[in-house]
């Protein structure tokens, strides 16, 4: 967790408070910043899935983005006082180049981490664990549901 103090004349404070008092203090959690990354990283094009094992699977039954830095979670992160360190698992759609999406993800992240909590984003280390081919799932989604239904209606 991060807290940062809020000074006018500070480039890094929005307002336009007269004075070098302090006015509070805004704390961050890791989390915070975990969320933030892991929803920018599923805006991505190309983008097919963040995380893996246990916690892409729950991301895709719940719906939501897991982040922290703990065990199983979709993104990891390491905040200081005024910078952090972002770690991804992705999985990336087959046919995108990877290292032009990996720049694309870095970008996007950088936007959303730095404008949201005006923390320097100093790196961000992309681990791409797999790549989605479109026609597999389709064959098993084809199989278990339209395809095996639609066989036995023609049969009866």
């Amino acid at each position: 967790m991060v807290d940062i103090e809020s000074r006018s004349g500070n480039p890094e404070t929005s307002g336009g408070n007269q004075g070098s008092d302090v006015r509070g203090r805004t704390t961050i959690a890791d989390g915070v910043v975990a969320t933030i990354a892991a929803i920018a990283i599923r805006e991505t094009d190309g983008v097919h899935s963040v995380g893996k094992g246990a916690s892409k699977a729950l991301g895709a039954v719940t719906g939501r983005v897991s982040g922290s830095s703990g065990k199983g979670r979709t993104v990891k992160v390491e905040v200081g006082e005024k910078q952090t360190a972002i770690d991804v698992d992705v999985e990336v759609e087959y046919g995108v180049p990877i290292h032009e999406l990996a720049d694309r993800i870095r970008t996007h992240v950088i936007d959303a981490v730095e404008t949201m909590t005006g923390l320097e984003v100093v790196e961000i280390n992309i681990n791409v664990f797999d790549v989605h081919v479109p026609d597999e799932d389709d064959e098993e989604e084809d199989g278990s549901d339209g395809g095996g239904s639609g066989k036995r209606s023609r049969v009866l």
